[in-house]
């Protein structure tokens, strides 16, 4: 693997700070990751941001295949001749943005569900989350770095203050594991926070009575957006249009305190809540 900082050097290309790009630059980094994550012959990986290669060559050793997904069209021949260097052929790289990704079409072309990487910059590492979570029945798991902030707050649990929308959501439909830190020095250039990698593993679902899936997200978000304030007033001042009564109401239902706030419930009151509001 040769240096992103020469690499780049040698192109006249410097690191875009609008795409958060900071390149892993220690390959053992990178291959701890994909040992510590136990890829096996039989995946097929899509890889976020492949960026100059670092993660996807000890990725595509590993893996039977990976799609590198980089949005950068300046990276992509640095990409390409990195990845001929290395003696790699299972790599399809893809130029698009990763929010734009159908991933159910990928997953049917590779016959099988994805496993997911990406050391995702922080602007869009919750969108990315998110559109994990919609599109579970292609994706397996996904190993992600994160800013070290952000990966505490997706693995707490209820309760507390790192507890969110997303935490509650990844609560209900997946399992969450700490993988490996990872200090800024690794990347350049060198970000402000360490980071941490995450695998989160999506479970088959909980025996949860018949619920409205997307009508619990919509939910979840109601209540956490105004997450200082009670579950009643929450979900009443929410663009659900719940007046207070029929709040109280579904609260009272579903056997919750209607002055307790969004991070202290459970996936299961969660989905017992909307449950209940669809009775009203």
């Amino acid at each position: 693997m040769t240096s992103p900082r020469a690499l780049l050097t040698a192109h006249r290309l410097r690191p875009q700070r609008h795409l958060g790009q900071n390149f892993l630059s220690q390959p053992s980094v990178a291959e701890r990751i994909v040992a510590q994550a136990g890829v096996s012959p039989e995946e097929v990986v899509l890889e976020i941001g492949a960026g100059l290669g670092a993660l996807t060559i000890p990725l595509a050793r590993a893996a039977r295949g990976v799609i590198a997904i980089e949005r950068d069209r300046n990276l992509v021949p640095l990409l390409r001749a990195e990845l001929l260097a290395a003696g790699i052929r299972n790599v399809t790289i893809i130029e698009t943005d990763a929010l734009a990704l159908d991933l159910p079409e990928l997953a049917r072309e590779a016959g099988r569900p994805l496993t997911v990487f990406g050391n995702l910059p922080y602007n869009i590492s919750s969108q990315i989350v998110i559109k994990l979570i919609e599109s579970r029945q292609q994706v397996s798991r996904a190993v992600l770095m994160f800013q070290k902030e952000l990966a505490q707050r997706l693995s707490a649990g209820p309760g507390g203050r790192d507890y969110g929308r997303i935490t509650a959501m990844l609560t209900y439909c997946a399992s969450v594991r700490h993988l490996t830190a990872v200090n800024a020095h690794n990347f350049f250039p060198p970000p402000k926070v360490d980071s941490q990698v995450l695998e989160i593993s999506f479970t088959a679902p909980r025996p949860y009575p018949p619920h409205d899936e997307a009508h619990l997200f919509r939910l979840i978000a109601a209540a956490f957006g105004k997450r200082r304030k009670t579950l009643k007033n929450a979900l009443s001042a929410s663009g659900l249009h719940l007046p207070p009564a029929a709040a109280a109401e579904a609260l009272a239902r579903a056997g919750i305190d209607p002055t307790r706030r969004a991070e202290t419930l459970t996936a299961e009151e969660f989905v017992a809540l909307e449950i209940n509001l669809r009775y009203l």
